[in-house]
C-alpha cells in the first residue's frame, strides 16, 4: 500500500513499485498543505470516483489505481477493496482530488488538523495501507 507522510509544509504519497506500474506513473505525489481544501473519511470510496479513467488500472470493487479525468480536472485514486479511504480536496496542483485507501483514516485526518508549530518533520505519521 502507498505510504502517506505528513510534514509541516507538504503531504507526500509514496507509491509502491506495483502501484506506480498500475498507475502508469514514474514518481510519487507531493501536495502542499496550503493546497488542501478539505479532508473527508469515505466508508465506501468507490462512490467518490468520478469521470473516466485516463491512465491507470481498475477492477471494479477490487482495485483502482491511477488518474480519472472529469470535466473540472483530474483525480488521483488508490482504492483497494472495501477499505475506508481519505478524500483530499485540493485547491491547486496536478490533481483536484486524491482518494487514498487506508486502515488509518481517522489518525490521518487528525494529523492533518495539527498546526504547523505542533508538527515536527521527525515524527512518524501513520502509514496509509
Amino acid at each position: 500500500m502507498a505510504k502517506l507522510r505528513v510534514h509541516k509544509d507538504r503531504i507526500e504519497v509514496h507509491l509502491t513499485p506495483a502501484e506506480m506500474t498500475l498507475a502508469l506513473r514514474s514518481d510519487d505525489i507531493v501536495v502542499r498543505r496550503d493546497d488542501i481544501r478539505s479532508a473527508t473519511i469515505a466508508d465506501d470510496p468507490w462512490v467518490w470516483i468520478r469521470g473516466i479513467r485516463r491512465r491507470g488500472t481498475e477492477i471494479p470493487l477490487v482495485v483502482a489505481v491511477g488518474v480519472w479525468k472529469y470535466h473540472g480536472g483530474s483525480d488521483f485514486v488508490i482504492i483497494k477493496g472495501k477499505r475506508q479511504a481519505v478524500v483530499l480536496e485540493l485547491n491547486a496542483g496536478e490533481f483536484t482530488r486524491i482518494i487514498l485507501s487506508t486502515n488509518h483514516a481517522a489518525a490521518l485526518i487528525d494529523r492533518l488538523k495539527l498546526t504547523d508549530e505542533a508538527l515536527d518533520d521527525t515524527e512518524r505519521p501513520p502509514a496509509a495501507d
